[in-house]
């Protein structure tokens, strides 16, 4: 058993650090300040060294009506991260849902859908130029039989749209990173594949794309093996790619949690939290909150939660304590971040036990 020391008072960014990742970071929001225990865990750069915005920068936010941009909640977070000497992974820019009716509502062409799309992605990203490490450039464009979801930037355009976007956004800020981001990347295969094909789309038109997020929404009992993540995160590195965990929670289906399903729970984030290390082009992880009050999936996932390293007090849970041990244990084991990408080994054969399930 790990000492006590090492569980009760490692701050999970220093320690991935260490490990060889760029960030360990959080989703924050505006109204995380009103609760005074979590604030001050989430403004240390020791235990996050990463925010990404939950709902600041999406188009609804953003821009409400056509031509009028709202930075306010935004620019505070930015200003936040930076002040904390902290990376900024922006989020998103071209996404399905939580379009203003403008937009999803709209009689669009071909070159009338590009004009919005490319005004849209220039003033924002325009905006925070410099300040952002990364962009989720497309999000969610895949349903999980690996087609594509049906959107209003699909439907005037194509599968063009996702090229052009990521060519408007290089056009924005060209010291972006860029990403395609998505969620149960983990669990079908079909659906990572989805992901595969919108790279090479993007890659073959010639406009730059860095990365690919895996969301890494996952339920207790349902999270694959770290040996099978690992196989789907090398998916991406094998066309060249960096891949990050953007948005890890591990939701405990049935509640109240009990011990059993908390060990269960902390077992399953540390397959997470280990193939990224066992990918050297993994950057980081991002935890889509990390404390259970201020978690998304009660309201979600109605009888779902407890998805959090700490519980509702901002206190460790037993997943925080398996993350930090696996984390001080892999120090010094991988090359540093800015080095890892030069040394890539990739294995692209499926392991053989590893199907999982959704």
């Amino acid at each position: 058993m790990v000492a006590g020391p090492l569980v009760v008072f490692a701050q999970l960014n220093a320690l991935a650090k260490d490990a060889g990742l760029l960030y360990f970071g959080t989703a924050v929001s505006p109204s995380d300040s009103s609760d005074s225990a979590y604030y001050k865990l989430e403004n240390d750069i020791k235990n996050f060294g990463q925010y990404t915005p939950d709902n600041a920068q999406k188009w609804d936010a953003i821009e409400p009506s056509r031509g009028r941009f709202s930075y306010g909640q935004a620019d505070s977070i930015v200003s936040r991260a930076l002040g904390n000497k902290m990376l900024m992974r922006c989020h998103t820019l071209v996404w399905y849902s939580q379009l203003p009716g403008w937009v999803s509502s709209g009689s669009w062409t071909k070159d009338t859908m590009t004009a919005v799309m490319q005004s849209h992605i220039s003033n924002v990203m325009g905006h925070f130029q410099g300040k952002c490490y990364a962009w989720d450039v497309v999000n969610e464009a895949l349903e999980d039989d690996g087609s594509y979801r049906n959107n209003p930037f699909l439907k005037a355009l194509g599968d063009s749209y996702f090229a052009l976007s990521f060519k408007f956004a290089a056009a924005a800020d060209p010291s972006a990173k860029l990403y395609y981001n998505d969620y149960n990347l983990e669990y079908f295969p079909v659906k990572a594949d989805g992901a595969v094909r919108i790279a090479k789309l993007v890659q073959a038109a010639g406009a730059p794309i860095h990365g690919v997020g895996l969301q890494a929404h996952m339920t207790v009992g349902r999270t694959p093996s770290r040996e099978n993540l690992t196989w789907t995160l090398n998916k991406y590195v094998a066309l060249g790619l960096d891949v990050a965990y953007t948005e890890l929670d591990v939701r405990i289906k049935n509640l109240p949690s009990n011990s059993s399903s908390l060990q269960a729970q902390a077992k399953e984030y540390e397959a997470m939290v280990g193939s990224c290390l066992d990918v050297p082009r993994c950057v980081g992880i991002t935890v889509w909150g990390f404390g259970d009050s201020h978690s998304w999936i009660p309201q979600t996932f109605p009888g779902a939660g407890d998805s959090c390293l700490y519980d509702k007090n901002s206190k460790p849970k037993p997943a925080f304590s398996s993350v930090s041990a696996l984390l001080a244990s892999a120090s010094g084991k991988r090359a540093p971040w800015n080095t890892a990408a030069s040394t890539v080994m990739v294995t692209t054969t499926k392991p053989a036990a590893a199907t999982p399930t959704a």
